[in-house]
C-alpha cells in the first residue's frame, strides 16, 4: 500500500490520486454552470478522449489510483459506508434518502455519492422537480487537488470555499484516512472561517510552502497551516502570494505559478513584474519560530524563494508577448504537473508556453506517444508531456489542478 510521503512539487512521481470524470459533468446546464463554479458547460464524449491521453500518460510513470475505485472499495465497509452517506445527505438537506442509499450495492452507491440521485416523481418530494437531483452531483471532482492535497507525510482536507464542493472533502477524509490510512489535518476544525484549496498549497521542500491567498484560500487558512506545522517542527516558513479574486482564471496560485525542476518554475509574467492586475498584490514570508511569527515583504514569489534557498528561473507562460500571455492563463497555461524534475505534462492547446519550454530546453512529446510506449519522457533530461484538449481546460484548471500527487521521491535542490 502506497503511504503519503510528499516533500515537494518535483520529485520523481511514485503514486497519484486521479478522477476520471463521469456523467456528472453532463448535469450542469447554462442554468446551473455558475453555481456548480463553471464558466460553460463540457461535452463528456470529448473529455474522455482528452482525459484518457492525460491519465494514460501518467499511468506510464507512475502508479494511479482512481477515487472512484476506492470508493466503491470502502462502500463494502458498513462503518465508512454509514458515516459517510448520512454526512452527504446531512449537508444536501435530504436525509430521508439514507436507507435507500443505504441498502444500495457498493459500486452503485459510491458512483451516486459522485454522479448525485435522480429526482423521481411520484416518490420523492416535489420540491426536487425542478432542480432534478436528490443529491447534488460533484461536478468538479475530476479536480482532485482541490479538496485534499498531501503535505509531507499527511493529507490536508480542504477546508472548501464554495457549499457545492464541501461534500468532495467528505470522500477524501474517508479515502485518506480509511484507505491510505493517513493522518489528516482539516482547518475548518480549528476555525469554521479558515479556507484552504490545494491548488494554492505548494510544497517547496521541508519546512517550507508556498500558499496562494484569494478567493479560495484566506489568511485564517493560512495562520492554521503555519501554526499547525510550527508547533510540530518548530521552525517553519510560508511564502505568501496574494492573488487577484477576480476573473476566475486567477483562482488559484497554481494558474499563475508552478514549479518545473530544481532550477525552472512556470509562471504569469505581470504576477512577477508586479503589473496590471497584480500592481497592487503584495509577497511575503511568514517565519514561524517556536511560537513567534515574523513576516517579511518581497518583490514576488521568486525572490522571496531565493532567500530560502530555492534559485528558480521563470519559464513565462505564453511566450514574452502580453497578448498571448493573458490568453493562455485563462486556459491554464501555467498550470503543469510535474511527474519528475524537470518533467511535466499540461495542455498542448497553450502553444506559445509550449514554444518558451521547447526554447528552454524541454524536449516536447506528445501523450499520444507515451501512452503508446513509443517514446518514454525519462529517456530526456528534460520533457513535456503535452496533451490535446479543448473541453477540459473549459472546466477552470489544468494538470495540476486534475492530479493529487501522493507520493514522490525525495529531491536535492542544491543540484
Amino acid at each position: 500500500m502506497t503511504t503519503v510521503n510528499l516533500r515537494s512539487e518535483i520529485g520523481r512521481l511514485n503514486a497519484v490520486l486521479l478522477h476520471k470524470p463521469g456523467v456528472e459533468i453532463e448535469a450542469m446546464t447554462p442554468e446551473n454552470a455558475g453555481k456548480a463554479l463553471y464558466s460553460d458547460i463540457l461535452n463528456l464524449d470529448i473529455v474522455n478522449g482528452e482525459y484518457a491521453n492525460f491519465s494514460g500518460a501518467l499511468s506510464q510513470v507512475a502508479e494511479v489510483y482512481y477515487v472512484e475505485d476506492i470508493l466503491a472499495e470502502l462502500m463494502d465497509n458498513h462503518e465508512v459506508r454509514e458515516q459517510l452517506v448520512r454526512q452527504s445527505c446531512q449537508f444536501d438537506g435530504c436525509e430521508f434518502l439514507v436507507d435507500e442509499l443505504m441498502s444500495h450495492e457498493s459500486k452503485v452507491l459510491a458512483n451516486e455519492l459522485i454522479e448525485g440521485f435522480l429526482y423521481r416523481k411520484g416518490v420523492d418530494p416535489q420540491e426536487y422537480e425542478q432542480v432534478r437531483y436528490i443529491l447534488k452531483p460533484l461536478y468538479n471532482l475530476f479536480f482532485t487537488r482541490d479538496a485534499s492535497s498531501c503535505l509531507y507525510n499527511k493529507a490536508l482536507i480542504n477546508s472548501m470555499s464554495f457549499d457545492v464542493r464541501s461534500r468532495e472533502s467528505l470522500i477524501y477524509k474517508a479515502i485518506f484516512e480509511q484507505y491510505f490510512k493517513a493522518e489528516t489535518l482539516w482547518a475548518q476544525k480549528a476555525d469554521n472561517e479558515a479556507r484552504t484549496e490545494g491548488g494554492d498549497i505548494h510544497v517547496v521542500k521541508d519546512g517550507l510552502l508556498a500558499i496562494g491567498n484569494g478567493i479560495r484560500t484566506n489568511v485564517k487558512g493560512i495562520e492554521y497551516l503555519i501554526n499547525r506545522l510550527g508547533a510540530e517542527q518548530g521552525r517553519f516558513n510560508v511564502i505568501v502570494q496574494e492573488l487577484p479574486h477576480t476573473p476566475e482564471s486567477f483562482i488559484h496560485l497554481d494558474m499563475v505559478h508552478t514549479f518545473l525542476g530544481p532550477h525552472h518554475s512556470m509562471a504569469y509574467e505581470p504576477m512577477i513584474r508586479k503589473s496590471g492586475i497584480f500592481s497592487n498584490m503584495h509577497t511575503y514570508l511568514l517565519s514561524y519560530d517556536n511560537g513567534t511569527i515574523r513576516r517579511n515583504e518581497y518583490s514576488n514569489i521568486l525572490e522571496a524563494l531565493k532567500t530560502q534557498g530555492i534559485d528558480l528561473k521563470p519559464i513565462f507562460n505564453g511566450g514574452s508577448d502580453e497578448w498571448n500571455q493573458m490568453r493562455e492563463q485563462w486556459h491554464s497555461g501555467s498550470n503543469f504537473f510535474s511527474f519528475g524534475e524537470n518533467h511535466i505534462i499540461g495542455y498542448r492547446r497553450n502553444r506559445h508556453t509550449i514554444e518558451a519550454l521547447n526554447n528552454a530546453g524541454f524536449e516536447v512529446l506528445m501523450a499520444e506517444d507515451v501512452c503508446a510506449g513509443k517514446v518514454k519522457p525519462f529517456d530526456y533530461e528534460k520533457a513535456v508531456v503535452t496533451f490535446g484538449a479543448s473541453e477540459l481546460p473549459r472546466g477552470g484548471g489544468g494538470a495540476r489542478c486534475m492530479t493529487c500527487p501522493i507520493n514522490r521521491n525525495e529531491v536535492n535542490w542544491n543540484l
